[in-house]
């Protein structure tokens, strides 16, 4: 039922009553500036987009960050929050909603989707205030400072995590931002960049963490190694005691980072988890890589790394540094395209591109920064144009098929047989399809053909990665279908209408 003129009014009113009472300036739908794109494991699992495509609101205090995830009209609503200012505890506070889950005292991004916080103007600066990310996905947060975040004295605040993410998050990438603190445990501070409780898919890329006892995790414990798929790059680590980071199970993938003055231990891989350690540069530092504080044993793989001035000590039960000459113990298979900037720019290279407030500059991969291109999606000369046939070899070739119904006389394996004459169709109008591999297969495109004499019949689908339920796109034709590279073991197309009854006559799947 349509609201009257009268009721709409007086909601009107109330958000201006609301903006104006936390800080909040409602713009209308708009394209934000420029932010490049996600990078690492955050292209992963469907892509990492943020409020892309929503509405952009300025906020000048915590309770207007708030405010603007409760005014959304869902708590999926896309929303990209420009932040100016110093967010602190006396212009933070809860705010209820329908599409929101917040408190006092902390940035809560709980149980909520694609949204992205970006500094503007003179900067962001969340002073003695933490991020906090929990039951979410599709996360954007870039050129912010957070700094002096405590779990002990006062102001306390996010368990004293400057940007901490738990329980079943996804898709998160943190760019440009400065996380900083004034001292380690005993002056009140925990981890900087901390990850635990099945938390996947996520990036830390030009950024500036320093000062701290602990630079982050990826698992609370050694029993919780329900975390990985994590990148790190291009990221200054200085005056950091250990943790750089601390990674139990999963994968993690460090490429052009700086780590300067890690004074007891620097990435501590252990309880099984597997490193990728490329092109790093570590100076004035001790023990920079390898397995310490425990017995259950952690992997890498290295390569191009320079150690500058790093010392190694000796090795001996719960302390096996990988060291003084750090050969791989392990292969670690890396799903996303990347450009590796030669180990030895790798300071100069991080000194003007990482912190926030350095303009969002990146790396072209070779020693350079520069601004971050926006893309046209609409160039027809653009070589990743979606629309674009795909090219290589087509890996539903030699896979297998299944799927939630099948009308007599079709199977399911006739989508993968290379033979157009063949066809599957679900036992109504509606239904789904899956490719699948018995390992971890990346795909990013795939082909619907529609068999002949059927075209057009189908209206409304979803493709699906099938291990998680991320929809990886959707739409409402058949025809070539083009996402974020996303390494999974089942892809699924997924009917959601059609006119009359689909008949599928092939679902190529492909990586190019």
């Amino acid at each position: 039922m349509k609201r009257s003129a009268a009721l709409r009014f007086h909601a009107t009113l109330a958000t201006a009553a609301l903006a104006a009472a936390t800080g909040l300036v409602v713009s209308m739908p708009s394209a934000s500036a420029a932010t490049g794109s996600a990078t690492g494991y955050a292209t992963q699992n469907g892509g990492t987009t943020g409020g892309a495509g929503g509405q952009t609101v300025r906020a000048t205090t915590g309770t207007a960050i708030h405010a603007a995830l409760c005014n959304r009209a869902s708590s999926s609503t896309p929303i990209t929050i420009e932040v100016q200012g110093t967010i602190n505890h006396g212009n933070t506070s809860k705010v209820s909603g329908g599409s929101c889950n917040t408190a006092a005292g902390v940035i809560e991004l709980k149980q909520i989707s694609n949204v992205t916080i970006v500094g503007v103007g003179s900067g962001a600066v969340f002073d003695q205030l933490g991020i906090h990310i929990r039951e979410a996905r599709n996360i954007i947060i870039q050129n912010v400072t957070v700094r002096n975040v405590k779990k002990s004295g006062s102001p306390t605040s996010n368990g004293g995590d400057a940007i901490g993410m738990e329980s079943d998050v996804r898709n998160v990438w943190v760019d440009h931002v400065t996380l900083e603190a004034s001292g380690g445990e005993s002056e009140g501070y925990d981890g900087l960049f901390d990850m635990k409780d099945n938390t996947q898919y996520v990036t830390l890329s030009y950024s500036t963490l320093r000062n701290s006892g602990r630079g982050g995790l990826i698992g609370s414990s050694e029993s919780d190694r329900s975390n990985g798929n994590i990148t790190f790059h291009h990221n200054l680590y200085e005056n950091i005691d250990s943790r750089a980071p601390l990674l139990r199970g999963g994968i993690a993938h460090m490429y052009n980072n700086h780590y300067k003055r890690l004074n007891d231990s620097g990435i501590n891989s252990r309880a099984g988890a597997r490193a990728k350690v490329d092109n790093n540069y570590f100076e004035d530092s001790k023990d920079v890589l390898g397995t310490f504080y425990t017995s259950e044993a952690g992997y890498w793989q290295v390569g191009g790394n320079i150690y500058d001035n790093v010392t190694w000590s000796a090795r001996s039960g719960d302390n096996q540094p990988a060291g003084p000459d750090p050969t791989s113990n392990t292969s670690v298979g890396i799903p996303y395209s990347y450009k590796l900037d030669a180990a030895n720019c790798v300071p100069d290279v991080v000194n003007r591109t990482a912190g926030a407030n350095k303009g969002l500059k990146v790396s072209d991969g070779n020693c350079t920064p520069q601004n971050p291109a926006p893309t046209d999606p609409t160039d027809p000369t653009d070589p990743t144009d979606p629309t674009d046939p795909p090219t290589g070899t087509n890996l539903s070739r030699g896979a297998g098929a299944d799927g939630s119904s099948k009308a007599g006389g079709t199977s399911y394996g006739n989508v993968i047989d290379g033979n157009l004459g063949t066809y599957w169709s679900p036992s109504g109008s509606t239904g789904s399809v899956s490719v699948k591999w018995s390992s971890d297969t990346t795909v990013s495109k795939v082909t619907i053909r529609e068999a002949s004499g059927s075209e057009g019949a189908v209206r409304s689908w979803r493709l699906l990665n099938h291990d998680t339920g991320a929809v990886l796109a959707s739409g409402s034709s058949a025809g070539v279908v083009s996402f974020a590279r996303t390494s999974l073991r089942k892809i699924t197309f997924e009917i959601t209408g059609s006119n009359g009854t689909p008949r599928i006559a092939e679902f190529e799947t492909y990586n190019g």
